[in-house]
């Protein structure tokens, strides 16, 4: 095993394991070179937590995608038509993406790229930034082997963000709003020449060309940020978010909604799945200082369908629901709780700790996330599978249960809990001068 397949290994959790090993051992059987890309390398290399795993084949996707999820027991999620890129969700919430290693050209800014098929070294010269530009190959015959023709790795090592090209941010304009989001998640600067990109490109209007959906797409990303209220302020600043609605400026920006959030996704840790199931709750903190007119306006921006716009409206009142049921809740064991509460959107969990101020609601809730969640987490499915049951079966999911309602059950009621201390606020005046002058 190369030093970077061990590193590798070292950060991935079981999830992503399987995940991993399934597409690996998929491309070998179809005889495709794949490779691991884009952020899950850059927070490899960046000493983070994996969040989603990117892959990149040096051939056809689409179908290749559909076996996958088809034998993996996996549900394709999106398609992009364009790029012929599959995402996928597999087991334990594990998010997938499948591209063709290709090629794009724009014929003028923010109109949808030219795609053709490339090499994986072609692929990685056209992205975004030099951090995302970086590839591990999981070939049987280069399997290790890490390819970094632009140099990300010397611009992670001093922590900058440089753009692979000179017209990185003209070409696609959504890169704009990425940089910045990186830059407050990776708290990296930006390299001379990409500052100097951006202002011009300011300057020449390239933010409001960005697409509806390049749009929808990079505010998806944010939700997914325990720093999404710093990352809003940053944009607001650089008077960016104008691009989304006019409306989404000064106070009806709902930074203090945000602050709440960022606190409870810290504490909760910002790699944890509970923290992670916030985007719904993001939407609905962005719209609630805004009038009917102003969200239809956001909304529409957005491009976020009705569905969407009705499960953010009834999230109050569902959260509310689970609240009451909550505080009425009688209980003499643990795993009681906690078998209720799995069952209840992370949305909703998060939205009470947030906002309900009921002593009873709040201590059980917290004793879901902070005792029960990793205690659950302890039943493996190695566990399982020693005992000669086969995985997805209904008897394997009976056996999970009565494990998991054992050990629960088994545990002290009281266990010390140390909360860490919050972070530094979020307001107005923290960042008094442009984000990319610092």
């Amino acid at each position: 095993m190369s030093d970077y397949m061990f590193m590798l290994d070292s950060h991935l959790n079981s999830g992503q394991n399987k995940a991993l090993s399934k597409v690996a051992n998929a491309a070998e059987e179809a005889g495709l070179n794949v490779f691991l890309t884009g952020g899950a390398m850059r927070d490899m290399m960046g000493g983070l937590p994996i969040r989603d795993l990117d892959f990149t084949v040096e051939g056809g996707t689409v179908k290749f995608a559909k076996s996958i999820a088809q034998n993996a027991n996996a549900e394709v999620l999106s398609i992009d038509d364009a790029r012929k890129s599959v995402e996928l969700r597999f087991p334990e919430n594990i998010t997938v993406s499948i591209s063709p290693a290709h090629q794009e050209r724009y014929p003028r800014p923010g109109a949808k790229p030219q795609v053709q098929p490339s090499t994986i070294h072609e692929d990685l010269r056209c992205r975004d930034f030099t951090v995302n530009a970086i590839a591990l190959s999981l070939g049987k015959g280069s399997r290790g082997l890490l390819l970094d023709p632009t140099n990300g790795l010397g611009d992670l090592r001093n922590k900058e963000l440089r753009a692979v090209g000179s017209h990185t941010l003209f070409d696609d304009p959504a890169r704009i709003f990425r940089l910045i989001r990186l830059k407050i998640r990776l708290s990296f600067a930006v390299d001379e020449r990409t500052q100097l990109q951006y202002q011009n490109a300011l300057e020449a209007d390239i933010p409001s060309k960005i697409s509806q959906e390049a749009l929808h797409r990079e505010l998806m990303q944010i939700a997914q940020e325990p720093l999404a209220g710093e990352i809003l302020q940053a944009l607001d600043e650089e008077k960016l978010l104008g691009v989304i609605s006019p409306a989404l400026t000064g106070s009806k920006l709902n930074l203090v909604g945000f602050q709440k959030l960022q606190r409870l996704q810290l504490a909760l840790g910002p790699e944890s799945a509970l923290a992670r199931e916030a985007r719904r709750l993001f939407f609905y903190l962005l719209f609630e200082k805004l009038t009917p007119r102003e969200r239809s306006q956001v909304a529409k921006s957005l491009g976020l369908d009705k569905a969407t716009l009705d499960a953010i409206g009834k999230l109050e009142a569902r959260a509310a629901k689970v609240e009451k049921e909550l505080a009425a809740f009688k209980f003499s064991r643990p795993s009681s709780l906690y078998w209720l509460l799995s069952k209840v959107p992370g949305e909703l969990v998060l939205f009470l700790l947030m906002r309900s101020k009921q002593r009873l609601v709040l201590d059980r809730l917290k004793n879901y996330y902070q005792k029960y969640l990793p205690v659950a987490h302890e039943v493996s499915e190695t566990d399982i599978l020693e005992q000669g049951i086969e995985l997805g079966t209904p008897k394997f999911a009976k056996v999970r249960t009565e494990l998991i309602t054992a050990r629960l059950d088994a545990r002290p009621k009281k266990i010390a809990v140390e909360e860490p201390p919050p972070p530094a606020p979020v307001g107005p005046g923290r960042r008094s001068q442009s984000i990319l002058n610092r």
